[in-house]
């Protein structure tokens, strides 16, 4: 996937550390093609990349469907959520200061609660 917002995407790691209650994507994932098409998009997103929740539906072949992702990211373990903001760079609550330091720790620069730049590509 390319693009994402300033051109860049979101970073991975695991999800322990107060995000309880997700489950693997082996177990959740696999029942429909829109959350199979949205792990796809999620797991390809490398360290330093963000997109927001409409980029992933779009580029999983579903747009319009932002909320969905937002879904499939909450019910979910074991993807890099923290990649993934809202429409102009925006963090959500609830784990706004979590995502910001998993965003902090890939080299991408957030302010408040907005991704405001992003390392440059390798």
């Amino acid at each position: 996937m390319s693009g994402g917002l300033e051109g860049g995407r979101p970073p991975s790691e695991s999800l322990s550390g107060g995000l309880e209650g997700r489950r693997p994507p082996s177990e959740s994932l696999s029942v429909n093609g829109f959350e199979e098409a949205v792990v796809a998009v999620v797991t390809s997103l490398e360290p330093g990349d963000v997109v927001t929740y409409g980029e992933v539906a779009a580029e999983a072949g579903y747009p319009g469907a932002a909320r969905a992702v937002g879904n499939v990211l909450a019910h979910s373990e074991g993807l890099p959520w923290w990649r993934v903001v809202g429409a102009g760079g925006v963090i959500r609550t609830p784990h706004e200061e979590r995502q910001a330091s998993l965003l902090a720790d890939d080299g991408v620069l957030v302010v408040g609660n907005r991704v405001v730049a992003i390392r440059p590509s390798r």
